[in-house]
Formats: structure tokens, C-alpha cells, sequence
């Protein structure tokens, strides 16, 4: 009784410990993809959006990966900074669902903004790699 409730707790350990792992790369791939907005680096940007992604900006605009990236890489919207200020993480196997804050600040077709959002976004798993596929906020103060 004693060795398979030391089972048990073993098994409970390792995945508290796996999906703890699995939500520090999720952060840690969202604060890079961040990072890949600013600098305009469209090769991560390719490589981490997923090809159905539908990306909508806090004044209802709506993208899909072709055009978010594109709209990056030609300056209609120019991000200079995005701050993430917390993330509430949750994984369900191969889909990850990120609620958090960021503070942006750039330009959107030449008029300068510094917003603070409050968004949601999913990443699937797909072959072996996670993949943004939905990204949605709003502008809170």
C-alpha cells in the first residue's frame, strides 16, 4: 500500500513538474515572438505563426499569418516595444490558452499609439512545435 501510494505521488510530480516545464517554454516562446515583432523578424514570425492563424488587434483589425507579417515587415504597423506584464498559462495537451497583459507602444499606418492590452491567444502543438493560432485583445487602462 505504502510503495504504490509512493507511486502515486511520483507519478503527480512529474507531471505537476511537466506541465510547470511546458508553461515556462509557452512564456518563454510568447515573450520571443514579442521580441520578433519589434525587431520585424520575419523568419521566427513564419516559423511560430500557424498557417490558419487569425489575428485580431484591439481596434477590431483582422489578419491572417500572411498578411500580419507582411503588414510587420512593410511598416503599416510598427511595433517598438511590447512589455508583457503577467500571463495566466493553461495547456490541454496540444492546445495552450495565454490570458495576459502587454503594454505596446509603435505606430498604426503612421499615428503613434502606447496602449496597454489585455489579451487571449492559443497555440496548437503541431508536430512537436507550438504554433500561434489565435491571437484577440482589447485596450484596458
Amino acid at each position: 500500500m505504502r510503495s504504490l501510494l509512493t507511486c502515486l505521488l511520483i507519478f503527480f510530480s512529474f507531471n505537476i513538474f511537466a506541465q510547470t516545464k511546458v508553461q515556462r517554454q509557452l512564456e518563454s516562446l510568447e515573450h520571443r515572438r514579442f521580441e520578433a515583432m519589434t525587431q520585424k523578424d520575419a523568419a521566427f514570425l513564419q516559423n511560430v505563426l500557424a498557417d490558419g492563424l487569425t489575428y485580431t488587434h484591439s481596434n477590431g483589425f483582422i489578419e491572417n499569418k500572411a498578411e500580419h507579417i507582411e503588414n510587420i515587415l512593410a511598416g503599416t504597423i510598427e511595433y517598438r516595444s511590447m512589455q508583457p506584464e503577467s500571463a495566466k498559462i493553461q495547456v490541454y495537451k496540444k492546445t495552450a490558452v495565454i490570458n495576459g497583459f502587454v503594454k505596446v507602444g509603435g505606430t498604426y499606418k503612421g499615428t503613434e499609439f502606447n496602449i496597454r492590452l489585455r489579451y487571449m491567444d492559443v497555440y496548437i502543438k503541431k508536430r512537436g512545435k507550438w504554433k500561434l493560432a489565435a491571437w484577440q485583445s482589447v485596450k484596458v487602462d
